[in-house]
């Protein structure tokens, strides 16, 4: 009669072990990536993310996340992303975050940039389950794509498919609403120069799909071109739209110059300058939303 029990207790927790682990692997959710896959057998709750963009795919999925490197200044997150989360520690600038913050938050994934973060790719995986997605010179139309990948791996992927509908009509309509024929483009300036957001980059993508022509010849595969004044004056789009990130820039000089007239934008003035945060830094869809509402009014003034 022991003998018997003890073989039906051995046989009770073989069963049980055996489906713990059909358990776990029935939950269990395997994303591909650029570092190749990850497995994770619950729904992430700590989250850090090594990019804007992630942090705007998160808020659309109704998660904060812990940390975020965000240059140590929160207000370069964008007012309608940091409204819908909570508040969070910082790790670092996106180009060096800071490993020993990471792991003091102790999360249970990190989301990192793929341009900035191979290098450390193995330190980050030790600390959590790592995701490695296109964050620096995504397009627009990448940038869903990611989107539905990080929502996947925090189990959100029917919110985040619901409020990607709604974004496709909001985007509809604003392209509908705008129906103009002047190319615009947009730039950021610096005291050492001007850089051009081609159709390639996120901002130039977003113009695109709001069917705004833009100034620039051929199709580069560079998301931003540095530009001299000569190279402006051949671009000479109806539209300008700049973001500076010094007072002074090198758009003060060139408008010494006797062929500033020569621009478009110096005789219809349609030079306008926005948010770097927003135009430059920011992408996502809710950041894309913020610019279709930008230029929409802009250019229905």
């Amino acid at each position: 009669m022991i003998v018997c029990k003890r073989v039906g207790h051995f046989i009770a927790l073989i069963s049980m072990s055996f489906f713990a682990a059909f358990a776990v692997s029935a939950t269990a959710v395997v994303i591909k990536h650029d570092g190749g896959q990850i497995t994770l057998t619950s729904t992430p709750q700590r989250v850090v993310v090594l990019g804007y963009s992630f942090v705007d795919a998160l808020a659309v999925a109704g998660i904060s996340p812990v940390g975020i490197a965000d240059e140590g200044d929160k207000s370069r997150v964008i007012a309608r992303v940091r409204a819908k989360i909570g508040d969070w520690q910082s790790v670092g600038s996106r180009y060096q975050p800071s490993l020993e913050a990471i792991s003091s938050l102790k999360p249970d994934l990190i989301i990192a940039d793929t341009g900035r973060h191979q290098s450390i790719y193995q330190d980050l995986s030790r600390i959590a389950p790592t995701l490695l997605l296109k964050n620096r010179g995504v397009s627009y139309q990448e940038n869903l794509v990611v989107m539905r990948v990080i929502a996947r791996a925090l189990n959100k992927t029917e919110r985040v498919n619901a409020r990607l509908l709604r974004h496709q009509a909001l985007m509809q309509s604003f392209k509908v609403q705008i129906k103009s024929e002047n190319s615009v483009q947009f730039a950021i300036l610096t005291d050492k120069g001007m850089w051009l957001h081609s159709p390639a980059s996120y901002a130039g993508s977003v113009l695109k799909a709001l069917g705004l022509a833009s100034p620039i010849v051929g199709s580069p595969k560079q998301s931003y071109l540095q530009t001299s004044f000569e190279q402006l004056l051949k671009t000479n789009p109806d539209w300008l739209i700049i973001g500076k990130y010094t007072e002074v820039t090198a758009l003060d000089k060139w408008h010494t110059s006797p062929l500033w007239r020569m621009l478009s934008v110096a005789k219809t003035k349609q030079l306008v300058t926005v948010s770097p945060m927003l135009w430059s830094l920011a992408t996502g869809m809710l950041a894309a939303e913020q610019m279709a509402e930008d230029i929409t009014e802009l250019l229905q003034q």
